[in-house]
């Protein structure tokens, strides 16, 4: 099993309306993508002042099987629309786990 886990930091004057859109966005992904096996998202709660603002981790059965989330259509589009543009800061990393 293939963990993904991606955080970010906003761009000052992302407003809340924008988060709530991706979380949205977020949440029809895996009704439209079926390699992902799980999928979490969400704002950070703020319990440390240096943390990123949002993170989202998916796990897929195999490298391949996350390639193919990574370059699906639906998961593009949600990059393109509410993160390529909004973000001044991304991580990610990719591990295996089990």
């Amino acid at each position: 099993m293939i963990r993904h886990v991606v955080m970010f930091r906003w761009n000052e004057g992302v407003d809340d309306a924008h988060v709530a859109a991706t979380t949205a966005a977020f949440e029809r992904l895996p009704s439209l993508i079926p390699h992902i096996v799980s999928f979490a998202y969400g704002r950070d709660l703020g319990v440390v002042a240096t943390n990123y603002d949002y993170a989202v981790t998916g796990e897929f059965a195999s490298v391949d099987e996350f390639l193919a989330y990574r370059d699906h259509p639906a998961h593009q589009a949600l990059v393109q629309a509410y993160i390529a543009l909004h973000v001044s800061e991304r991580i990610a990393v990719q591990f295996t786990v089990g």
